[in-house]
């Protein structure tokens, strides 16, 4: 497995945002977090990312523990994240804002850097030639020298996307990848996803409220409801769960909810 996460707890004062939730992620494979606003996914991810501390509960990426490491250790270790609200700097070009994801790899000192010399010179280089390589398979090359301000929507999102991958993570987490988009930009954006998996290889973890992409992309799926974990399966075995149907229809119990699948199965 790439991820472990065993019996991850965090509170926040008499709210319980996760209850004792565990999951492993495997290489290569695509799993999906889903459940109602306030369900705690956006807290797994800032569990992983290091940006909440949980108050039990273990991670390990790839053998290593992630818990207790600041974010910036947390990135170096393999961990990336596209987040759901546009993070780029608007002032700086397509190409300067995913080479910015390359900083974590670069190995030089103030006097090479202010020299361009060495060191600073041939890691330089190289993040550009990484650059221009992820431009390329994002189909970002005629844009590449705009400033991202000036770009649509859709085409931030993607450089979003660009930047994490630059930090060549050994897991990248999806935060809402298509939200806001319209129905072509949803579709490219998934083909992008998909050729992440297979031409790159890199697991990923996607939380996201377009079930139809969901279902569509996932290898597996969890639920969460009101901080805890309630299914964990295939997209099939998930859609079909009594619980799962319940969280999101509202019914008062799993065999009543278990009316309602018709419903959840139109949605997606």
């Amino acid at each position: 497995m790439t991820l472990q996460v065993d019996n991850l707890g965090l509170r926040f004062g008499g709210t319980q945002a996760l209850s004792d939730v565990s999951f492993d992620v495997a290489d290569r494979e695509l799993f999906a977090v889903i459940g109602p606003n306030g369900a705690g996914k956006t807290s797994i991810f800032n569990c992983l990312s290091g940006v909440y501390r949980p108050d039990h509960g273990s991670i390990t990426l790839n053998g290593d523990a992630v818990l207790g490491r600041r974010p910036d250790a947390i990135a170096k270790l393999g961990i990336a994240r596209m987040f759901q609200n546009i993070e780029l700097f608007e002032n700086l070009t397509v190409m300067d804002n995913i080479k910015l994801g390359r900083h974590i790899h670069l190995r030089y000192n103030a006097f090479e850097a202010a020299l361009h010399i060495g060191r600073a010179r041939r890691a330089e280089l190289a993040a550009r030639r990484f650059t221009e390589d992820l431009i390329d398979f994002l189909n970002l090359a005629g844009v590449r020298n705009h400033p991202v301000g000036m770009l649509p929507y859709g085409i931030k999102k993607r450089v979003e996307l660009g930047r994490a991958l630059a930090m060549e993570p050994k897991l990248l987490l999806l935060d809402e990848p298509v939200a806001g988009m319209n129905v072509e930009e949803t579709e490219d954006m998934a083909r992008y996803i998909l050729d992440i998996r297979a031409e790159l290889g890199i697991s990923m973890i996607m939380v996201e409220h377009d079930m139809r992409l969901v279902m569509d992309l996932a290898d597996r799926i969890m639920v969460l409801d009101f901080g805890r974990r309630i299914s964990l399966g295939t997209p099939a075995e998930v859609q079909r769960d009594p619980a799962v149907i319940a969280a999101y229809l509202g019914g008062a119990d799993p065999e009543t909810a278990a009316a309602d699948q018709a419903k959840l199965e139109a949605r997606t």
